[in-house]
């Protein structure tokens, strides 16, 4: 049985993942795995110079305890609400480094997908903003969906994916097909040209014509387009087209294909208000 991951923190933006990702569920009949993880504050995450809202040690346990007895409450509440649903349904709280949580339950339980809201709670409950889920990006063996605001399958009808098309690994392919098939959306590839990384039209096009052909995908269209940066190119390009998801891959650390090695593919997450795919090659 396949799994989906869906790391959770209680904010609206997990909340919006959890409820893509219970779709996603019902549809394929997957198994779901919610994940929460309590990252334990050290002393220097409490004022200690009296400021209103201070901790002293004693209180800061307390604390912990009455948030850890709540979020075992609300699991269990999950687990009870879906326990004879249509799909197989777990829960799990560990405690630590949110990132290392994250990776080591995609390791455990050999998740096929990760469903995951791109910014969280504020203060000690934080756990899914920032650093933590640029890096389940960058590093994440299986695709990453990102996700910002109310989505529904049904409303995902058109799926862009942006790479210079040289050597694209096969199995992010398959992914990605079985993704898009899924869900039943067009896809529609598109090459960034930008001044520094600058490609004919016409080189372009063969080579997606070529990725076509290799990898006997169904492209709705094929584009080249313009603009100052890779970034850029795809949040415009995406926008122009209405898109309704940004799916981004890559194996390498240079050229376009550094997507996921560098920052483009973190600043795209982050800037996008659409859905983002995202996945990286095993090599």
């Amino acid at each position: 049985m396949k799994t989906i991951l869906v790391p959770y923190d209680f904010s609206k933006e997990a909340n919006y993942a959890f409820e893509f990702a219970i779709e996603l569920a019902r549809k394929t009949k997957n198994k779901l795995g919610l994940l929460h993880v309590i990252e334990l504050p050290s002393p220097q995450s409490f004022s200690t110079i009296g400021e209103v809202g201070a901790f002293s040690g004693e209180s800061n346990q307390i604390f912990m305890i009455e948030l850890i007895e709540k979020r075992k409450k609300q699991l269990a509440a999950l687990e009870d609400e879906f326990k004879d649903g249509e799909f197989k349904f777990e829960t799990k709280m560990v405690f630590g480094n949110p990132y290392a949580g994250i990776s080591k339950e995609i390791l455990e339980t050999k998740a096929d997908i990760v469903i995951m809201g791109s910014k969280g709670s504020s203060g000690i409950e934080e756990v899914l903003i920032g650093s933590n889920t640029e890096k389940v990006v960058r590093h994440s063996i299986c695709p990453v969906i990102t996700i910002k605001g109310p989505v529904t399958i049904d409303s995902i009808n058109k799926v862009i994916f942006a790479s210079d098309f040289n050597e694209v690994p096969g199995e992010v392919i398959d992914r990605l097909k079985t993704a898009v098939s899924t869900i039943d959306a067009e896809l529609h590839l598109v090459k960034i040209n930008t001044p520094s990384m600058f490609e004919s039209t016409r080189t372009s096009m063969e080579k997606m014509k070529s990725f076509v052909e290799d990898f006997e995908i169904i492209a709705t269209s094929m584009q080249v387009y313009n603009s100052t940066s890779e970034e850029e190119g795809i949040l415009e390009f995406a926008d122009d087209v209405n898109a309704d998801m940004i799916a981004m891959a890559t194996h390498g650390r240079t050229g376009f294909l550094h997507l996921l090695s560098g920052s483009i593919a973190e600043d795209v997450v982050n800037a996008a208000q659409r859905p983002v795919w995202t996945m990286k090659s095993k090599k």
